[in-house]
């Protein structure tokens, strides 16, 4: 059944379209702006909910043993530069403090720790998570989460979380009802998929509800660094536009870098006058704003809830093991090589 509301698009409602910044055309052509895509609308209704947000992600790609246990060493830091928190190897959980917390709508908190010293930074590298340890006085295991910082990795002295809380989520749901002061054990860094300048000519990144974090995490250190000239293009679907986390962080790399970073958004339950996609992210609509599989060096990241994974490129079968590529990628002419799950 719930296979069955994913990928329930057949009926097209009435398109929507939505103006992105471009890059400025010849002088002659009087415009700056122009229409990327027309959106195919897709099915409306309950099954928006169980394809971003139902099944919690937090349970769905929990880490391995051995990932938990071989957490590369970082270089021991130099005289000259900043101490790095998170050193993996054998050292360890180390626990922080919540320093404060902000509420970002119904569901969702900003949580921020302390670093253990004002100058510390964080020690992830592009692309990395940590691990949260948390275990309460009637479990007989601990509950392990990984999450990506939404902070910049050389902010010192702190380290941010976007964080929805999920029903029965053990994590979340303990991380909501913390109160500034408390601790909260934490490891790393995990990394995930490594990023150097200019790696990819092109990234498209699609995300449902909290799999923004790892795709933000991507795009900022792209556009921070000025060497590095990809282009990327996010499809991030919600439920609601109240759903769509980290929008000004998102909007403010869209309107500095309108070249090169592209942004459609899709909503499940759309508000009136909402000039987005409506609907599921369709075929027809990554075919029309994705880089074309065919081009030589590009590269598309996927993470979000398991019903857009079984969607859009099936499912990894663990943190070590991508597994086989299926779905709307596949159909579009995507190779396994060209596809990576968070």
């Amino acid at each position: 059944m719930l296979e069955r509301q994913v990928l329930r698009s057949a009926q097209p409602l009435k398109q929507s379209v939505r103006r992105y910044a471009t890059p400025p055309g010849p002088a002659s052509s009087g415009s700056n702006t122009a229409i990327y895509a027309t959106v195919t609308a897709a099915a409306l209704g309950s099954g928006g909910y169980y394809y971003y947000q139902r099944t919690r992600p937090e349970s769905y790609a929990p880490p391995s043993t051995a990932e938990q246990e071989t957490v590369p060493s970082n270089p021991s830091a130099s005289a000259s530069a900043p101490q790095k928190a998170f050193q993996g190897g054998d050292q360890g959980f180390i626990d922080l403090k919540l320093e404060s917390v902000e509420e970002i709508n119904h569901n969702t908190k900003k949580f921020r720790f302390a670093l253990p010293n004002a100058d510390d930074v964080s020690g992830l590298q592009i692309a990395s998570a940590l691990l949260t340890k948390y275990k309460g006085p009637d479990m007989e295991k601990p509950v392990i989460r990984p999450y990506t910082p939404t902070s910049d990795e050389d902010d010192k002295g702190y380290i941010d979380f976007v964080i929805k809380k999920y029903p029965n989520g053990p994590m979340s749901e303990h991380l909501h009802g913390m109160k500034e002061g408390q601790r909260l054990d934490f490891k790393g860094p995990i990394p995930k998929y490594p990023w150097e300048a200019n790696k990819h000519d092109h990234i498209a990144l699609i995300a449902g509800g909290t799999g923004i974090t790892p795709m933000y995490q991507l795009a900022r250190a792209i556009f921070k660094t000025p060497a590095d000239k990809t282009t990327v293009t996010l499809v991030f679907g919600n439920i609601s536009e109240a759903d769509i986390l980290l929008k000004r962080e998102l909007e403010d790399l869209e309107n500095t870098y309108p070249p090169r970073f592209r942004a459609f958004y899709l909503l499940d339950k759309p508000p009136e006058g909402w000039s987005g996609g409506k609907g599921f992210i369709a075929k027809d609509l990554l075919k029309t704003v994705l880089p074309e599989p065919k081009e030589k060096n590009v590269k598309v990241f996927v993470c979000g809830p398991p019903g857009l994974y079984k969607a859009i490129s099936g499912a990894k079968k663990s943190p070590a093991d991508q597994g086989e590529l299926t779905g709307i990628l596949k159909d579009l002419g995507y190779s396994q090589e060209q596809v990576y799950k968070f």
